[in-house]
């Protein structure tokens, strides 16, 4: 039996959907990168490798997740969501791989035009 329309796009959006989480992972993956590969002593790059991936999880879970314990209106929620993002773009361009930076943020950007598109709330 073939799916109908209405299931093609339940099965997009859950594409989406998935694929915006493992970008949130990449996110937090590419910050931790940067911090363990500065050009610093052990001591620093351990505090970066881990303070910066934790402070990014920690602003996504104050402001952007769905159980936000401070709920945002949807603009200054995406804003959050999208300084998220860049910061991790930054942290990759500024660990020497400004290419994948690039991606990280232009992938995101795309995916949550994307959900928001089909309805998706911020």
């Amino acid at each position: 039996m073939r799916a109908g329309p209405a299931s093609a796009g339940g099965a997009t959006k859950a594409a989406l959907l998935g694929l915006v989480f493992l970008l949130e992972l990449a996110l937090l993956a590419a910050a931790g990168f940067w911090g363990f590969t500065l050009d610093a002593g052990w001591p620093v790059r351990l505090l970066a490798g881990l303070g910066a991936p934790l402070a990014l999880a920690v602003t996504w879970g104050v402001f952007c997740s769905p159980r936000a314990a401070v709920p945002l209106p949807a603009p200054a929620k995406l804003t959050v969501q999208a300084a998220c993002f860049l910061t991790g773009g930054v942290l990759l361009a500024l660990a020497g791989h400004p290419l994948a930076g690039v991606a990280l943020v232009l992938a995101w950007a795309v995916d949550k035009s994307l959900l928001l598109r089909s309805g998706d709330p911020v």
